[in-house]
């Protein structure tokens, strides 16, 4: 049904409202008598044999709703009932803000895609704290099992030298509210964010959660989310600091600037202009991502693949070049809400 008929009537709308659209008739839809619970017969797929355990959590089942989705944790209640395994939520910020203007997210119907240049638009941490501490979140995490994830960022007007106090005040605020934390320095969308991916500056970001987090009762996992735009020098910078700072983990991998792979005519891409490329096209680097890391890394440090997953072969070559568990976002706005469903049966 999502593809012959909600597919088409939500491309006729701008991306970011058909975003909401969706989710408000999905939450609409559960309210009708006897669908929620065909719903959960029919999405909620619970298997022994699909649990894993990863940095020291139990996961249901290996896939993920990767960041950027649902930006607040005002959605978790609705996609534990789409069968993830674990939801990521951010990226936030210390503090609100609106992003970059508008229009900032674009459809690549040919090449099953996106470019965003969203710019962390958020309501603020405070604001994801209220809503991780609401009482369906609760009822989700324990009826459908669903881990969550905190992903964290600096506000656009911090400047560099300072963000790494950004990603603390994150930290502390969402530590009692989420299963792991996730650094991003990866997003093409926040003016000289990438920057933080260099040595020194993300050494300090790291040290400093790390401070903090190795001082509680029970440290929670800290992983590091990279982009697939990195040389192979770059990588074993990433290499380096994964085994100097103890990071639980890394996310490989975030959007792209590249467009070279793309089918869109490029008169169409150039008019769309600056943002991050996700979707089918990323998948061939995103791997060459993961398997540097896998290789270099050996098999002790965990790593989730994210970026071109579609179908359950793409998915399997992720779990190929060594990822742990993965995550998809892109590919559910193409496939529908079926989609984690038909990646585990």
């Amino acid at each position: 049904m999502y593809k012959t008929l909600l597919k088409p009537l939500f491309f006729r709308f701008q991306p970011e409202t058909a975003h909401h659209l969706a989710l408000g008739l999905y939450k609409a839809a559960l309210w009708i008598p006897g669908y929620g619970w065909w719903h959960d017969k029919h999405y909620v797929i619970e298997r022994p044999e699909l649990e894993k355990e990863v940095f020291g959590i139990r996961f249901k089942n290996s896939i993920g709703l990767a960041a950027g989705f649902d930006k607040n944790a005002a959605f978790i209640p609705l996609m534990a009932r789409l069968g993830f395994g674990h939801v990521e939520v951010g990226t936030v910020t210390p503090r609100a803000q609106p992003g970059n203007d508008k229009p900032r997210l674009f459809r690549l119907p040919i090449d099953e895609a996106l470019i965003n240049r969203m710019g962390f638009n958020n309501d603020g941490v405070e604001m994801m704290v209220r809503n991780l501490g609401k009482s369906s979140v609760a009822h989700a995490r324990e009826k459908y099992r669903v881990v969550i994830g905190g992903n964290i960022g600096k506000n656009k007007v911090t400047e560099n030298e300072d963000a790494w106090k950004d990603y603390v005040i994150c930290f502390n605020a969402l530590f009692d509210h989420v299963d792991y934390f996730v650094i991003n320095v990866s997003s093409p969308n926040t003016p000289g964010l990438r920057a933080l991916q260099e040595k020194e500056p993300l050494k300090r970001i790291i040290s400093s959660l790390q401070e903090i987090n190795q001082g509680k009762k029970r440290p929670k996992p800290l992983l590091l989310k990279i982009a697939p735009d990195l040389n192979d020098a770059q990588l074993n910078d990433i290499v380096e600091i994964t085994r100097e700072t103890g990071l639980s983990g890394i996310i490989a991998t975030n959007t792209t600037l590249d467009r070279s792979m793309l089918k869109t005519p490029q008169a169409a891409v150039e008019s769309i202009g600056a943002g991050g490329l996700s979707g089918k096209p990323v998948l061939s680097r995103s791997n060459d991502v993961l398997w540097f890391l896998r290789r270099a890394l050996g098999t002790d440090v965990p790593l989730i693949g994210v970026g071109g997953v579609t179908d359950k072969a793409s998915m399997q070559s992720k779990f190929d070049r060594g990822a742990d568990l993965v995550q998809i976002y892109t590919g559910m706005i193409y496939e529908g809400q079926g989609m984690v469903r038909g990646l585990l049966v």
